[in-house]
C-alpha cells in the first residue's frame, strides 16, 4: 500500500515536520478526514483537535462524529452549532445575489468554507495551536478558500493538507482504514465523497466523475426523491421575502434557519434541486458534481424572479452581470476579497425593494414561479395589457421606434451602399462580373428599374429605387440622393457625351447630386471596373 509521494512543500505558510505540535483538523467524520486523525499523529507525532462546525448538514449526525473522532484518538473534538451565523452572515448575502455558478450550482460549499477557516483560526488560538488542517485535495477548490480564508485572518498560521501529501487514492485510503480500524461509509461500491450543509449537498467520486457516464442517481441521492418518484400531484407554496431575504413560508413566520430547513424537506419530497453540473474549477480542472439543493433551488426562484419585477430593465441587466461576477468571486476563493464588499454593498441596495409573496409551483423536480404580488411594483396591468385600453399612447411607439433604432439603423447604413444605374445592356453585361464583386464582398446595392430587373435575374439581390417622377413609391430616387446614402455611384449615361439629345432628368440629377454630396461617381464602365477592383477584396 503507498502511503508515500513525492510531494515537495514550497510554500512558506505549509507545515513541516518538527515545527507542527498540535494541530486543528476541520473534521467531518468522512473517509478522508477520519484516515486523517491518525496520520497526523504518526507523521507530525503531534496532537489532533477536531473540529466539526454545525453548519446544517442534512445527511450527518454530527454528534456520532465528535464521538467517532475522540474514538480515533484526537484529544479534543468540538462541534460548533454556527447554523445561525452561516444562514445570516453568508446564505443571506447569496440569496440577495441570486447565488448560481455556471448553471444551477447554488455554491452551498463555496459559502461554507470560509466559515470554516474563521472557526479553525478561533479554535486553534483558543487551543493554542499553531497549525490547521484539512481533508482537501490538491486538485479542488476546497484547498484554496480555506487556506485562503484562513491565510487573510492569521497571516501566521501553519496548514497542513493531508491528502495532498500522503500520495494515497481513494482505494488505498480504504485499505488503511481497514487495517487501523477505522471505521467508514465507503465501500468499492459505493465510493462517492459528500459535502453537506444546510444549503445543499454535493457528491463526487465513481461514475459521476466520468461525464461519458450517466450518474446512477438511485445510489447517489441522500437527500431529494428521484423526480419519477415524487408526488403526482403538484404543491404550490407561498415564499414572502422583506427586503432580499426570505421571512416566511405559506405564512408562517420563520427565521432563516428554520424556514431554509423546511424548504428543504418539502423540496426534497418533490424532486427539487437535483443537477448534474459541470463546471470549471479554479484551477482549470474541468468536472462533475451532482448537487442536492432543493431549499435553494426553491428560494433563489423566487427571490430571482421577485427582484426582476421591481427592478427596471437597466437594473436587472446591470444586476445579472453584478450577480455572475459575484459567484465567480465565491467560487473562486475570493469570499474575502475587498470587491466583494463592493458588489455586497450594490447588491444591498437593490434588495431594498424586493419585498413581496411568492407562489411557487413544485412538481417531480419542477420548481416554477406561478404568482407574485409585492407593494413595490412597477408593475401596470392597464398598461401591460393586450386588450383595448387606452392608459398606453400607441401613437407614440413609431417615433420611438425611430430614435430607439437610430444608431442600429445607421450602422447599417455604414456598411457599403452602391446605386447602380447603367444604360445600355451591353453595358450591364461587361459590368454584371464586378457589380457582383461588390455584392459577394457584402455592398448593398441599390438599383434603378432596368438594373434592377437584370441584376435578379442574374441572382444578384439588390433593392429597387423608383425613379424620381414616382414620388408616391418609396424609396424614392430623390429621397435617397436627398440623404445621402449612397458610397459609390455608378451611372452610366445611356447616351454618350456629345449627343445633340440632353440626358435624362433621373441622370442628370444623379450627378448633380453626387458632386454636391462629394460622392464618389464613376460615369465611365472602364473606370467603373478599376474602382471596384480597388474597392473589393481579391
Amino acid at each position: 500500500m503507498k502511503t508515500k509521494s513525492e510531494y515537495i512543500k514550497v510554500s512558506s505558510y505549509e507545515g513541516k515536520k518538527g515545527e507542527v505540535e498540535k494541530v486543528v483538523l476541520l473534521y467531518s467524520g468522512g473517509l478522508d478526514t477520519s484516515v486523517m486523525i491518525k496520520w497526523i499523529k504518526d507523521t507530525y507525532k503531534a496532537k489532533v483537535i477536531a473540529l466539526t462546525i454545525d453548519i446544517g448538514q442534512q445527511a450527518d449526525d454530527l454528534e456520532e462524529i465528535r464521538k467517532k473522532a475522540l474514538k480515533l484518538g484526537a484529544e479534543k473534538a468540538y462541534v460548533i452549532d454556527a447554523k445561525v451565523e452561516f444562514a445570516e452572515e453568508y446564505l443571506s448575502k447569496g440569496i440577495k445575489a441570486n447565488a448560481m455558478y455556471q448553471g444551477r450550482y447554488y455554491l452551498a460549499t463555496a459559502l461554507g468554507r470560509p466559515l470554516l477557516a474563521k472557526w479553525a483560526i478561533k479554535i486553534a488560538a483558543l487551543e493554542g495551536a499553531n497549525c490547521i488542517a484539512h481533508g482537501c485535495t490538491g486538485k479542488g477548490n476546497d484547498q484554496i478558500r480555506i487556506e485562503g480564508s484562513a491565510l487573510a485572518l492569521n497571516p501566521d498560521i501553519k496548514i497542513i493538507a493531508p491528502v495532498r501529501e500522503w500520495g494515497m487514492g481513494r482505494d488505498e485510503e480504504m485499505a488503511y482504514a481497514k487495517k487501523h480500524n477505522i471505521p467508514v461509509k465507503q465501500t468499492a461500491d459505493k465510493i462517492y465523497s459528500y459535502d453537506d450543509n444546510i444549503w445543499g449537498v454535493s457528491a463526487e467520486g465513481g461514475e459521476i466523475e466520468n461525464p461519458a457516464l450517466i450518474p446512477p442517481l438511485e445510489k447517489i441521492l441522500v437527500v431529494c426523491t428521484l423526480p419519477q418518484n415524487a408526488p403526482d400531484k403538484e404543491e404550490i407554496i407561498t415564499v414572502d421575502f422583506i427586503k432580499g431575504i426570505p421571512v416566511a413560508v405559506n405564512e408562517k413566520k420563520m427565521d432563516l434557519v428554520e424556514l431554509i430547513g423546511a424548504l428543504n424537506k418539502t423540496g426534497a419530497k418533490h424532486g427539487v434541486g437535483i443537477v448534474t453540473h459541470i463546471e470549471d474549477r479554479v484551477i482549470g480542472l474541468k468536472i462533475r458534481n451532482i448537487y442536492e439543493a432543493p431549499g435553494a433551488e426553491i428560494i433563489i426562484t423566487a427571490h430571482q424572479m421577485l427582484e426582476k419585477f421591481v427592478s427596471t430593465r437597466t437594473e436587472n441587466e446591470f444586476k445579472q452581470g453584478i450577480d455572475t461576477k459575484w459567484a465567480y468571486m465565491c467560487y473562486g476563493a475570493l469570499w474575502m476579497d475587498p470587491l466583494m464588499s463592493h458588489l455586497n454593498a450594490y447588491i444591498d441596495d437593490v434588495n431594498q425593494k424586493v419585498t413581496g409573496s411568492v407562489r411557487l409551483k413544485l412538481y417531480k423536480g419542477v420548481c416554477e414561479v406561478v404568482a407574485l404580488e409585492t407593494p413595490n411594483s412597477i408593475f401596470s396591468e392597464k398598461l401591460a395589457t393586450f386588450m383595448a385600453a387606452s392608459s398606453f399612447n400607441q401613437n407614440s411607439s413609431p417615433g420611438f421606434i425611430e430614435l430607439y433604432t437610430l444608431q442600429m439603423r445607421m450602422a447599417q447604413r455604414s456598411e457599403k451602399t452602391v446605386l447602380i444605374s447603367i444604360g445600355r445592356r451591353q453595358n450591364k453585361i461587361k459590368l454584371l462580373p464586378f457589380v457582383k464583386r461588390l455584392y459577394d464582398d457584402g455592398f448593398k446595392l441599390y438599383a434603378t428599374y432596368k438594373n434592377h430587373k437584370f441584376l435578379l435575374n442574374n441572382k444578384i439581390e439588390n433593392i429597387l429605387v423608383n425613379k424620381i417622377s414616382q414620388t408616391h413609391l418609396k424609396p424614392n430616387l430623390l429621397d435617397l440622393l436627398q440623404q445621402n446614402r449612397f458610397d459609390l455611384i455608378i451611372n452610366i449615361p445611356t447616351k454618350r457625351a456629345g449627343d445633340e439629345k440632353k440626358e435624362k432628368t433621373d441622370g442628370q440629377i444623379i450627378r448633380e447630386y453626387a458632386v454636391k454630396n462629394n460622392a464618389k461617381l464613376v460615369t465611365d464602365v472602364e473606370v467603373a471596373k478599376k474602382i471596384i477592383e480597388q474597392v473589393t477584396s481579391k
